[in-house]
């Protein structure tokens, strides 16, 4: 079973000081990135657009297309932008990543934004990730100790300089253009587009916004070729990804393999659903994403874009919260709606008003208070958000409820049956917690 797994980004993990510049060249490391400086830029971007790469932040783009949106013959500077601002309950992947293993995430940072002409790249790093950010500041420290950045790069004339970013802390701030405004110092808040980033991003100017995820397998692409890169996955959804599994399972973490691969498959990776339990749903992309069941309809799914939109939810970045029978799905549901109205940044009335309310009738209907006609309301609170909010915070806060009440409903019924929630509060090792918290 473990010959599923691929590891390329993990594959240095367990190595001794793994994140230090002399154990990641003494596994190759930066060997990609004298190979992409001797190639033009026309040829990089091309490399990744062939490879199929498609952006592992969530909404699935394809990397290289990006890249080749950024208009060569606008005279303001290019910049690179690394989303490192991972926040989104249950995604898991970026910070260990960077943590583990930094001088990957620099290497595809130079690589890329030698692709796109940018001699300025940032990396916004969440602020609460103290750890990641002194550990990503020492890589870059180290890079530029060994020519790898700064001014004529390996004596090819390239030119860059790379800064790492602390975040203020706010979840809006994964969105790109918010992150742009709170890296130029304003309050993190999506802008109107268009303009899109691509063509007046960063100070106004030619902006290539990635995740972390994303760049970092570009070193992969270029050292090993496109070829090589789109042999793994499926037709439409190339290349491996790092699948965070956490919840209910018997042994949670990173678990690296290519895009196509089935859940029942990972949870046998991770030594099954915990002893004496079964699946009951779990998220396919993080909490923003409609959830999913243990039916073995959704078990036996391949995890790509296009399975898992026909499934009707998103792969997002693939972070995979599992739950069992002991868990109340009223409770998870009201539980990431409170988060997604505390971290509204407020800009637009759908997703400012319509979070508050969501938490409103999520709350009474736990209690077992309402009635039937309440589901009914949380829909039509749903529908007057999603589509309609400035980014896509709104339409994430509405992917739980509507999943839960589609998949689950009879249990919302079950607590106007009872007068409260069935369930036994202790029984659930995830959220006995984080009510407290909440």
């Amino acid at each position: 079973m473990t010959d599923v797994l691929t590891p390329v980004l993990t594959d240095n993990w367990d190595a001794d000081r793994a994140w230090t510049l002399a154990s990641y060249e003494s596994r190759g490391g930066y060997a990609a990135l004298k190979k992409a400086l001797a190639m033009s830029q026309d040829d990089v971007i091309t490399a990744v657009k062939d490879s199929g790469l498609r952006g592992r932040g969530g909404a699935g783009f394809p990397t290289g297309m990006k890249w080749g949106f950024i208009p060569q013959d606008n005279p303001n500077p290019k910049y690179l932008v690394v989303n490192a601002d991972e926040s989104e309950p249950g995604t898991c992947k970026d910070v260990p990543l960077m943590m583990a293993s930094p001088h990957t995430l620099v290497e595809g940072v130079i690589i890329s934004a030698y692709a796109i002409r940018a001699h300025h790249a940032f990396i916004y790093v969440r602020g609460e990730v103290l750890h990641v950010i002194r550990r990503l500041q020492a890589a870059v420290a180290e890079a530029y100790s060994a020519g790898h950045l700064g001014s004529d790069i390996h004596g090819s004339g390239y030119d860059l300089e790379l800064v790492v970013h602390a975040g203020a802390g706010a979840y809006i701030c994964g969105e790109e253009t918010a992150l742009l405004d709170s890296l130029e110092g304003r309050r993190g808040q999506p802008r109107l587009r268009p303009p899109f980033p691509a063509v007046a991003g960063l100070y106004a100017s030619p902006t290539v916004i990635n995740n972390v995820e994303s760049i970092s397998s570009v070193p992969s692409i270029i050292g090993n070729g496109p070829t090589w890169f789109s042999s793994m996955g499926t037709e439409r959804s190339k290349g491996f990804g790092i699948f965070s599994l956490s919840g209910h399972v018997t042994n949670p973490g990173q678990y690296e393999a290519p895009l196509g691969v089935t859940l029942r498959t990972l949870i046998d990776l991770a030594g099954g659903i915990r002893d004496g339990h079964e699946l009951k749903f779990w998220t396919p992309g993080g909490s923003s994403t409609p959830l999913l069941t243990g039916s073995d309809e959704h078990l036996d799914m391949p995890l790509d874009f296009e399975s898992v939109g026909a499934a009707g939810s998103m792969l997002g970045t693939r972070a995979i919260q599992l739950f069992d029978e002991t868990t109340c799905v009223v409770r998870a549901t009201l539980r990431w709606t409170e988060f997604y109205k505390h971290e509204s940044c407020g800009k637009c009335t759908p997703c400012r008003e319509g979070t508050w309310w969501l938490v409103q009738t999520l709350a009474r209907l736990e209690k077992g208070e309402g009635s039937e006609a309440d589901l009914d309301q949380l829909l039509d609170q749903c529908d007057n958000i999603l589509g309609r909010s400035f980014c896509a915070l709104g339409d994430g806060a509405t992917s739980p409820v509507t999943s839960s009440i589609q998949y689950f409903r009879e249990e919302f019924l079950e607590h106007f049956k009872q007068g409260g929630c069935p369930f036994d509060p202790a029984a659930s090792t995830l959220f006995a917690t984080a009510g407290a918290k909440a």
